[in-house]
């Protein structure tokens, strides 16, 4: 979980990220579609028998969004996310600046990228280093293509990975995603940013449908997001057996838990139903970043605070399970 130094001078904050946590070296005899997998999925062969040495460790990196501070404003937000012992930070949707005032946007949908740039730069000088952005539009948007575009462009001069989008909950339109995908692809490669796209109810609400789209689009600019809370709670889906069927294209999770008893609710990992455990040992062994990005924190049954250092008690908690998580995953043998 060692935290990325800049060296070098580019004007691009990713072209500065240390070479070893950007690459990786992939032997002559491994194919192609193995690579990419990076999992015992992709491959029908054990990893020792495929590259000759033990698999690599999965370089999780624990972010925390800041969307469980909606409302109050992004710099205590940021604040509280750093106090909390996070080393990274997903930038939310919206977050209410004054008491009486409406939500406002952390980066509007048109806003230019300088904005973006700015924003960043305004996080690493706290100690965070943004790892993913919302894209609050979905694909099938009438101006979805234009729209997705631009915020890849906002997140590459924000030296951000990952671009999050997903779709409707009452369905979607596997054709239109599939063109739209296949067109921001090559757009998300060219700036060096990945498009994920998680479970949000649906067509597309379980990751191995999420999976079958982002296999046929057949473009490394587009990946998997898995949010094993939203799998549970709009379709009923138990997450355990889904992430087996699209874990070779998981790049990154929107970490929530959720619990149908007492009642039907997320709540923050460790609080719910799902074993984090299993869920994150089928790509544990990838070689690959992997961003684990906190979207709720909170406890079940239980009113949210009111308090934003309740909330940063919250965070601390919740990094403190999964750092445990993580750390004994690692101690298992290797696939």
């Amino acid at each position: 979980m060692a935290r990325p130094v800049s060296q070098g001078n580019s004007s691009n904050p990713r072209d500065n990220v240390r070479r070893q946590d950007r690459f990786f070296f992939m032997p002559p005899s491994l194919s192609r579609r193995c690579f990419l997998g990076q999992t015992l999925m992709g491959c029908s062969l054990p990893w020792k028998h495929i590259m000759g040495a033990e698999p690599a460790r999965t370089r999780f990196q624990l972010a925390c969004m800041t969307l469980p501070y909606s409302s109050f404003p992004l710099r205590r937000a940021l604040e509280g996310i750093r106090q909390a012992g996070y080393r990274y930070v997903a930038w939310g949707t919206q977050h209410r600046e004054t008491e009486a005032g409406p939500p406002v946007p952390v980066m509007a949908i048109d806003a230019p990228v300088q904005r973006a740039r700015d924003l960043a730069r305004e996080c690493r000088d706290m100690g965070l280093d943004p790892l993913m952005m919302f894209s609050t539009v979905y694909p099938e948007h009438p101006e979805g293509l234009e729209r997705l575009s631009h915020r890849l462009k906002q997140a590459a001069a924000a030296g951000i990975p990952q671009v999050l989008t997903f779709g409707h909950t009452e369905g979607g339109n596997q054709k239109l995603w599939l063109q739209r995908f296949k067109a921001l692809g090559p757009i998300a490669r060219d700036l060096g940013v990945t498009l994920v796209v998680k479970q949000h109810g649906g067509e597309t609400g379980t990751g191995q449908a999420c999976a079958q789209i982002i296999r046929e689009v057949n473009d490394p600019g587009i990946r998997v997001n898995y949010d094993a809370g939203n799998v549970m709670d709009y379709l009923k889906v138990d997450p355990l057996p889904d992430i087996l069927k699209c874990a070779d294209v998981v790049h990154s999770f929107c970490m929530k838990d959720h619990r149908d008893w007492p009642i039907d609710q997320d709540c923050g990992p460790g609080w719910g139903e799902i074993d984090h455990y299993r869920l994150l040992h089928p790509v544990a062994w990838t070689g690959r970043l992997m961003p684990l990005c906190c979207e709720n924190i909170f406890r079940p049954l239980l009113p949210r605070p009111s308090d934003p250092a309740a909330i940063d008690r919250l965070a601390a908690t919740v990094r403190a399970y999964l750092e445990t998580v993580i750390a004994g995953l690692h101690t298992l043998p290797t696939p």
